[in-house]
């Protein structure tokens, strides 16, 4: 029994003194580094197929660009949301097993805005952003409130958009400031002040890029005196400055254009595209002439609300003349151009005291005041699509009238249009009092208070504030670059 005890105490010191030294060469082995670490801590959810070209910009010396990456993946519009829509915006989980690159980084924050937006459309509520400024939106003028006010919260967080320096002005860096082409200036000067928040310190940390063209100048510059409309000097501007910056740095190439837009309000601009339509078929066009018939794609464009902007202001002097104070039942006055126009005033012209159209207005009679004392504005289109008379009219607290084919409205991934406007097709100029005439008085007072809501996302502030014009074209393109993800 003795000789059994001490076995037994043998065995006893023995056992634990083995254990620990297997213990020992299992932490020292590759095994537990791979396995065991990897369990204990989590990582955030990286896009795991993404990889960057380039992680730093090559000298300006650098030979001509590589060949562009594959095609950018085009993921579910995260601006099509509705209240019943919870599809998921964020791609799988998996660990990053190598240190992220700067796209890869770029990327895996896009894919945790993209969830944030899905989980705020889910649980139905607000997370309150840094800059709101007491506002969150709410209400019917929008298609999915807690979509769009997650999406501007993430945006404030994250968006940095880098602007080339390459090229001098007038061309490049600088545009009007004033008149209907003003918006486009007003847009390059502010990103270009250095107030913006969305400014990127560097190329490398930037998630958009703003080739910084302004198509009027060039217009101004280059086709003055006027004796060719060919869009061929305009179009090799362009393509010129897109070679530039497509030798000279690699974020073209990698995304072949997809984070890359350009903002104007001429009507030339759509036309930048016709030279070489395969070289912008991902790149993003921010245009006043959102035309769907002339090749404006509202998935991938952005169409920009067009304004008159006076001389020492930023847009229209607003009106808050009261509903019942409105006597005029429906306004217009304006030039006859184009088909839409042509129409209205054959049918309408001077002809009716509560359809009041004018093709030219008397000295003595003040448009605005005319306008202000309107339920409704009649907006229809002229040569192009857009009209400066939409934002002049939710100025002044009057209906829209929206009387064109073929326009993307703007801010209409987050904007429901038919909640604060009233549409008619043209072929239906003629019965334009009957239509209005049926709209009861109740949905009349419900479109005009819903007028006066939506006005903040028509304005302009300098500097940019949150939910304003520029932010809200900010918004749009933003947008549509979570909807693109880069590929390796």
């Amino acid at each position: 029994m003795a000789e059994f005890g001490s076995a037994m105490q043998t065995v006893t010191v023995t056992l634990p003194v083995l254990f620990l030294f297997c213990f020992f060469l299992f932490y020292l082995s590759p095994l537990y580094q791979t396995s065991i670490t990897n369990i204990i801590f989590s990582y955030p959810t990286p896009i795991s197929h993404i990889k960057t070209i380039h992680d730093t910009p090559p000298p300006i010396s650098s030979p001509p660009s590589p060949p562009l990456s594959p095609s950018p993946t085009l993921l579910s519009p995260s601006y099509s949301l509705t209240a019943n829509d919870t599809s998921s915006l964020i791609e799988g989980v998996e660990k990053p097993k190598k240190k992220m690159s700067n796209l890869e980084r770029i990327e895996a924050d896009l894919a945790r805005a993209r969830d944030a937006i899905r989980k705020a459309v889910q649980a139905k509520n607000h997370s309150k952003g840094n800059d709101d400024q007491g506002f969150i939106p709410t209400g019917s003028i929008y298609r999915n409130a807690h979509s769009f006010h997650q999406s501007h919260v993430e945006m404030e967080k994250r968006l940095k958009v880098w602007i080339y320096r390459e090229g001098e002005p007038p061309l490049v860096h600088g545009g009007p400031l004033n008149n209907i082409y003003g918006i486009e200036g007003q847009f390059i000067d502010e990103m270009e002040s250095g107030k913006s928040r969305f400014m990127a310190r560097h190329p490398d940390e930037a998630n958009l890029f703003l080739i910084p063209i302004s198509v009027v100048n060039i217009v101004n510059t280059l086709y003055k005196p006027l004796v060719t409309y060919s869009r061929d000097q305009l179009q090799r501007v362009v393509l010129d400055y897109i070679g530039i910056i497509s030798e000279r740095y690699p974020y073209w190439n990698r995304s072949q254009g997809a984070d890359h837009f350009l903002v104007s309000c001429h009507d030339w601009a759509p036309d930048i595209s016709e030279a070489d339509p395969k070289l912008y078929d991902k790149f993003i066009r921010v245009l006043c002439n959102a035309n769907t018939s002339e090749g404006f794609k509202p998935r991938r464009d952005v169409s920009i609300p067009e304004i008159n902007i006076p001389y020492g202001k930023l847009g229209p002097t607003p009106q808050s003349t009261s509903p019942d104070k409105r006597s005029i039942l429906a306004f217009f006055a304006g030039g006859a151009h184009g088909n839409i126009r042509h129409i209205l005033l054959e049918h309408w012209k001077d002809k009716d005291n509560e359809v009041q159209v004018h093709e030219y207005l008397d000295k003595k009679k003040n448009y605005f005041k005319l306008m202000g004392k309107s339920k409704f504005c009649l907006c229809p289109s002229g040569y192009e699509v857009a009209s400066a008379r939409v934002v002049t009219a939710i100025s002044v607290g009057c209906v829209p009238v929206l009387i064109s084919d073929y326009y993307a409205l703007p801010f209409s991934d987050v904007l429901d249009w038919t909640k604060f406007s009233v549409y008619i097709p043209s072929e239906k100029i003629p019965e334009i009092k009957t239509i209005l005439k049926g709209i009861s008085p109740k949905r009349y007072l419900k479109l005009q208070k819903r007028v006066t809501e939506v006005h903040r996302h028509f304005m302009i502030h300098r500097p940019a504030q949150p939910y304003d014009m520029i932010h809200m074209l900010l918004h749009s393109v933003w947008l549509r670059r979570l909807d693109v993800l880069l590929p390796s």
